[in-house]
C-alpha cells in the first residue's frame, strides 16, 4: 500500500509541465499530403456516419434493437473522428505541435473513450446476431429496446470510468525530463513513460484496460460466431447456413476492419520504426469510422431498401 501511495504522489510535490510536444511523423518528405489524406477520410466518415444515423432516424422500420446498436456505432465513429482528426490536422498541418497539459489530457480522454467504445459496439451487434440465429423464436423477448439501450449505456459507463481512471492516474505523475510525445495524439502509453516518479499504477491500467476493452470483446465475438457455426452445422442445410451467415457479413466485416489492424499494431509496435507505428495506429483510428457506414449501406438489405425509398421520394 505504501508503494501505491508513493506512486500516486502522496507526500511529494508533483511537477506538471505547461505543455507537451507531439512529434508525429519525422523525416518523411511531403508528409503534409498524408494529413490532407486524413482530412479526406474524415470528411467521408462524417458524411457516411451522419447519413446512416439520419436513415435510421427517418425510417421507423429501422427502430429495432439491432439498429439502436448500429446508430450508436455510427455516433461513436462520428464522435471519434471529430475528436481526433481536426486536432491532428491543427497540430501537424498547421504546425502547432505544442499542446497544453490540460488540453492534452482532455484530448486523450475523448479519443480513448471513443476508441474503447468501438469493440463494445461490436459485442452488442455480435450478441444480437447470436440470439437472432440461435434463438430466433425468443429474439423479441431476449433482445428488446430496453435491453439494448441498457447494454449500450452500461458500455458507455464502463469506458468512461476506465478512461477517467487512466487520466486521473496521469495527474499523479511528475514530468521533469523530456516532454516529447512520439505519437500523433496524446497517447496514454507515451505520456506515462515520460514520468519521473513511480508510474506503476498507470502501467497496471495500461495493461488491464486493453485486456478488458479489446481482448475480452474479441474473445466473446470469436466464441459467439464459433457457437453459431457449430449449431448451424448440426441443424441446418448448406443453403440455410449460407442464408444465416449472410445476415452476419456486415458485422463480420466491421470486426475484421477494426481488430486486424489493431492486432498488428499491438503485436508489432515494439519491433517497427516509430513512423510505421504512428501511420499504422492513425490509419487504424480513422479507417473504421470511414468504412463502417459504407459496409452497412452496401451489405444490409434493410438500409439499402430505406436509402432507395428516401432517394425515390426526394426524386419525386
Amino acid at each position: 500500500m505504501e508503494l501505491f501511495n508513493s506512486a500516486l504522489g502522496k507526500n511529494m510535490t508533483l511537477v506538471h509541465p505547461a505543455y507537451f510536444i507531439i512529434s508525429g511523423l519525422v523525416g518523411i518528405p511531403d508528409i503534409k499530403y498524408y494529413y490532407v489524406f486524413l482530412f479526406v477520410v474524415y470528411i467521408v466518415a462524417v458524411v457516411g456516419n451522419t447519413s446512416v444515423m439520419a436513415v435510421i432516424y427517418l425510417d421507423h422500420n429501422l427502430r429495432s434493437p439491432k439498429y439502436i446498436a448500429v446508430f450508436n456505432l455510427a455516433f461513436t465513429d462520428l464522435f471519434e473522428s471529430s475528436a481526433l482528426v481536426p486536432k491532428v490536422l491543427d497540430i501537424f498541418l498547421f504546425d502547432h505541435p505544442f499542446i497544453s497539459y490540460n488540453n492534452c489530457l482532455t484530448f486523450m480522454f475523448f479519443c480513448f473513450t471513443c476508441l474503447s467504445m468501438q469493440p463494445l459496439n461490436l459485442v452488442a451487434l455480435s450478441y444480437d446476431r447470436l440470439i437472432a440465429i440461435i434463438f430466433p423464436l425468443h429474439y423479441h423477448v431476449k433482445v428488446t429496446h430496453k435491453f439494448m439501450f441498457s447494454l449500450i449505456a452500461f458500455f458507455w459507463f464502463v469506458v468512461i470510468t476506465f478512461t477517467l481512471i487512466a487520466v486521473g492516474l496521469l495527474t499523479r505523475l511528475s514530468y521533469c525530463k523530456s516532454l516529447v510525445i512520439t505519437s500523433y495524439f496524446c497517447d496514454h502509453g507515451q505520456i506515462y513513460r515520460l514520468a519521473c516518479n513511480d508510474n506503476t499504477p498507470s502501467t497496471v491500467i495500461a495493461m488491464l484496460v486493453p485486456f478488458l476493452i479489446l481482448w475480452l470483446p474479441l474473445l466473446f465475438i470469436l466464441l459467439s460466431y464459433s457457437y453459431i457455426g457449430y449449431v448451424l452445422s448440426k441443424i441446418a442445410t448448406v443453403k440455410e447456413r449460407g442464408k444465416a451467415f449472410k445476415t452476419c457479413t456486415a458485422h463480420l466485416s466491421l470486426v475484421a476492419i477494426y481488430f486486424i489492424p489493431m492486432l498488428i499494431a499491438f503485436t508489432m509496435s515494439a519491433n517497427i520504426h516509430p513512423n510505421a507505428r504512428i501511420i499504422n495506429m492513425s490509419l487504424t483510428s480513422v479507417f473504421p469510422p470511414m468504412l463502417n457506414p459504407v459496409i452497412y449501406v452496401l451489405q444490409t438489405q434493410e438500409i439499402k431498401i430505406t436509402v432507395k425509398k428516401l432517394l425515390k421520394i426526394r426524386k419525386q
